[in-house]
């Protein structure tokens, strides 16, 4: 026959398990997540050295037009699977003379948003003609 005293223990020790045990499944669990999540990573960034070190084109020249420059550039960029976040910083390094003077004009921040560093190479000022006197 078991004491009545250690009744009262037994019924309190049971709870006490309980969340022991829902704590270090959540652990497992969340251990689990994370090594998935690692290895996810690792396959990220193994993709993005591999489509950086296949994304090839040829840089823009004086002749070039830069709007038909930079429809190409995302063509190329599109076919090669190059992720989004990265054409401002590969167009930044493939433009020339004017449109690399827009680009290293604009702010860091805006520098590594693509459609500002297409914006900029785009709507470049020109020289605009003189007025003509009246």
């Amino acid at each position: 026959m078991e004491n009545p005293d250690l009744a009262i223990y037994a019924d309190v020790q049971a709870p006490v398990t309980g969340p022991v045990d829902i704590i270090r499944q959540n652990l497992q669990l969340l251990t689990q997540i994370l090594g998935s999540q690692q290895q996810m990573l690792d396959q990220q960034q193994e993709w993005h050295q591999h489509s950086l070190a296949s994304f090839k084109m040829p840089k823009m020249t004086k002749e070039d037009d830069p709007e038909a420059y930079i429809e190409a550039f995302e063509w190329h960029a599109l076919v090669a699977g190059l992720n989004k976040r990265y054409w401002a910083r590969q167009l930044g390094a493939l433009v020339v003379c004017k449109a690399q003077a827009a680009y290293r004009a604009l702010s860091r921040e805006d520098a590594l948003d693509y459609e500002s560093v297409k914006e900029a190479i785009l709507y470049q000022p020109r020289a605009l003609p003189e007025p003509i006197p009246s």
